[in-house]
């Protein structure tokens, strides 16, 4: 290159000299060049033929000769890349044409080429359309298809079911009607002929598993005239004995009528029409009763055994076996299904304590049943004994006493076991008229009465119980003379210093009073009740009552007042009105066993007379309520307590006491003040009274002073300023001029005001800051901080 520059420019004639040694100088630096640029074409294909990772050593070669070789170098590359662009460029010209039809030709196409994709796109989308119809129609064919497939299905095995169904509803039909020859015809076809067809439905399996048992009811109803004969009787056992125990009792009210009327103590034995004693014989064997000229049903027919029951098949059928000489075979038979019915008969139904139609059901079968017998044993002649309805006899008193036992004691109505005592006595009644013994149903009797006891106290603890729940607790108003005489008529009550007062006033007690005592009496009449045609003493009924009316007190009444006393919703002034009301309840004991005198006659100074524990009762039920009172009041100061919210870390107090300290000591004013209505007409009431208040009293302040103090200890509480002590000191305070202005009279002293005196002590120590008083008097029995511990201390200073 400087040698064409050179060339170029002509030097001037004064330059030749210089051009001369400048030419020399090229030819030098050129022959130095020419291994440069032999180095530097090395250098130039190494870089292009190898890998760009590889070019850091071979760049640093360069740097690594003389001091402008880099520059050289840079020179030569230049020459390089301009020599590759003039290639590229000659290419480019070359292919430039081609390159530009190519473009030509294809912007040519690309219009076909997207008419082409709009053509296929619209073709696609109809034959997509298209198809898809196609396809649900061929969806719905198969569905279609599938549901004849299965129709056809059905209907072929519905045609091989239907005669089946067809001939089983002809069985039907044909035992509704009784045609059981028909039908045994029609069990036949259908074991051997159609149920087979189909013989793996489970309706069939259950048609063959039913056609057995068919057969057995068909051979069962398919019975002799015998057997109809005996269950005409079991039929109408029941309303045998219904007239005879009905015809019973008429006499038996009857005679108890005349009795009364001349004044005999008891009446004589029955008489009834379905006995053989009655005093009109029957051709047939049966009796009817002549005498009905009061009955007011005298215009009626009087049914017997033989109206109600058809005898002509027995008959017919003993003489038949009696002409053929199988006479024993007939009454064996005989005997031993009328054993079996009377194991029926004596079989009771499982609910049959349940209602008192259930036991008179019982009952008229048991004597319908023995009423046939007595009537078979007197109208045949051998076919059944004295000694085989002995038996019977014995077996079913057996079974009565057992049943009665064990039904008896699931009866929780008494009226429903008052009823039972009189069907059993009416029943005992009825057969013994026809000669059997029936002592034992008699000493069944003592053991129905404690039943009878035990559910006349379930159903007055019911009665009380609901006499509780609908007092209102507070002294009954008496408005007017004519209310006062009601209230003193259902109990007694006499008050000299009420009964000075003038209309309107209160009476101490609540309503529940005269309606438990009313109660009571009411339960005394319905223990009554049970003794009437016992033909029992006066002794005996005397002490019956006394017996039944002491486990009412001592019993149910307490157990019910117990459970008073601990209900939830029964407060402060409902507890005092329970301790008054248990207070004349107690008092009004000795007019109960005056009650009870006038009732049987019988004097309480008699020897063995039984005495009333109702006043232990009362007394225990008091002393709960007193219990319970200082258990809820206790439980209140702590409802107050919780209210509590002391700012610990309040710099000084507010220089009053706080609100919930205020509202729990006027409530405890308050209540206090309840106890002065509680009953003081005498020297063991007003002393009894007085104690309670006390009690109560020094048990709440006891109780306060306690929480206090556990509020200043909490755990939980862990740093207590000055001027919290100082509010807190306020409301003791205030506690003790409570305490100190004699809420309840009776106290000696300040002795009431000593339940504060820990916290007082224990105040006084961080007020005043007397620590070395305290610690110089520790121990002393004259310490002014004796009742502070230094543990309580310690942990009290540490907060």
């Amino acid at each position: 290159m400087i040698v064409q520059l050179a060339a170029e420019r002509p030097p001037p004639a004064e330059a030749q000299h210089c051009a001369a040694l400048s030419l020399n100088i090229t030819i030098m630096a050129d022959s130095e060049t020419l291994e440069f640029v032999t180095e530097h074409e090395r250098i130039l294909q190494e870089i292009e033929s190898t890998d760009t990772a590889c070019v850091g050593p071979t760049l640093r070669s360069i740097y690594d000769d003389q001091p402008n070789a880099h520059k050289r170098f840079m020179e030569k590359l230049d020459a390089r890349i301009r020599n590759h662009d003039r290639e590229i460029e000659k290419m480019c010209n070359f292919h430039h044409q081609g390159f530009v039809d190519a473009i030509t030709e294809l912007l040519k196409v690309r219009a076909d080429a997207e008419k082409l994709m709009g053509q296929v796109t619209d073709t696609n989308r109809r034959l997509q359309e298209a198809g898809r119809d196609v396809r649900a129609q061929t969806e719905e064919v198969i569905r279609c298809r599938i549901q004849q497939r299965n129709m056809a299905t059905t209907v072929e095995k519905l045609q091989l079911c239907l005669p089946v169904l067809e001939m089983y509803s002809k069985l039907k039909e044909q035992l509704d009607s009784k045609r059981y020859y028909a039908a045994l015809k029609t069990m036949e076809q259908l074991e051997k002929v159609y149920i087979p067809r189909v013989s793996h439905y489970r309706f069939c399996q259950i048609m063959a598993e039913n056609l057995p048992r068919l057969r057995e009811e068909i051979k069962d109803i398919s019975m002799s005239d015998l057997k109809d004969f005996l269950e005409s009787i079991r039929k109408h056992s029941d309303k045998v004995g219904e007239t005879a125990m009905r015809q019973a009792q008429q006499h038996r009210t009857f005679n108890s009528a005349v009795a009364k009327q001349l004044h005999i103590g008891h009446y004589s034995k029955p008489v009834y029409s379905l006995s053989r004693h009655t005093n009109t014989h029957l051709s047939n064997g049966l009796w009817s009763n002549d005498d009905t000229g009061d009955d007011e049903d005298a215009d009626e027919e009087i049914l017997t055994a033989q109206d109600l029951v058809d005898f002509s098949p027995v008959y017919r059928c003993l003489h038949i076996y009696s002409v053929l000489g199988d006479r024993e075979t007939f009454e064996n038979y005989y005997r031993k299904q009328r054993k079996k019915q009377a194991r029926l008969v004596l079989q009771p139904q499982a609910n049959m304590h349940e209602t008192v139609e259930g036991y008179r059901r019982y009952f008229n079968q048991i004597v319908g049943f023995f009423v046939v017998e007595d009537h078979i044993l007197h109208a045949t002649r051998g076919l059944v004994t004295r000694a085989f309805t002995d038996e019977l006899w014995n077996m079913a008193l057996s079974k009565i006493i057992a049943v009665l036992r064990t039904h008896s004691s699931y009866c929780e109505d008494p009226d429903l076991v008052l009823e039972l005592k009189n069907l059993i006595v009416i029943c005992a009644d009825t057969l013994q008229g026809y000669g059997f013994p029936v002592s034992r149903l008699f000493d069944l009797l003592f053991e129905v009465r404690d039943q009878y006891n035990e559910t006349l106290l379930k159903k007055w603890a019911a009665v009380f119980r609901e006499i509780f729940e609908s007092d209102n607790y507070s002294p009954i108003p008496v408005e007017t003379e004519e209310e006062y005489k009601l209230v003193t008529s259902r109990f007694p009550f006499h008050d000299p210093e009420i009964e000075k007062q003038d209309f309107p006033k209160k009476l101490p007690m609540s309503q529940s009073v005269p309606q438990i005592y009313t109660q009571v009496k009411e339960f005394i009449y319905a223990s009554l009740k049970f003794s009437e045609s016992l033909h029992r003493s006066s002794t005996e009924i005397d002490d019956m009552l006394r017996k039944s009316t002491n486990l009412l007190l001592t019993r149910t009444l307490s157990s019910c007042l117990q459970n008073l006393t601990k209900k939830p919703h029964i407060g402060l002034t409902e507890l005092v009105q329970i301790i008054i009301n248990t207070t004349h309840l107690e008092q009004a004991c000795k007019y109960l066993e005056e009650f009870i005198t006038n009732i049987t006659n019988i004097s309480p100074e008699t020897v063995h007379t039984t005495r009333l524990y109702g006043l232990s009762t009362f007394k225990d039920a008091r002393h709960a309520a007193e219990g319970e009172i200082y258990t809820k009041l206790n439980q209140k100061i702590d409802e107050f307590i919780q209210l509590a919210d002391y700012e610990w870390s309040m710099a000084e107090s507010d220089g009053r006491a706080s609100g919930y300290l205020m509202d729990l000591i006027n409530f405890l004013r308050s209540t206090f003040q309840v106890f002065t209505h509680l009953p003081n007409n005498n020297n063991d009431h007003a002393s009894m009274s007085g104690k309670v208040a006390q009690t109560a009293c020094m048990s709440a302040c006891k109780h306060l002073s306690t929480s206090l103090m556990q509020m200043l200890l909490d755990s939980e509480l862990k740093q207590i300023s000055m001027g919290a002590i100082q509010q807190f000191n306020l409301d003791v305070m205030q506690c003790e001029l409570f305490a100190s202005s004699e809420p309840v009279p009776g106290f000696q002293g300040d002795t009431l005001q000593l339940a504060f005196i820990d916290l007082r002590q224990l105040l006084d120590l961080f007020m005043v800051w007397d620590w070395s008083t305290y610690l110089a008097d520790y121990g002393q029995p004259n310490s002014k901080y004796l009742r502070v511990n230094p543990a309580t201390a310690l942990a009290l200073l540490e907060k």
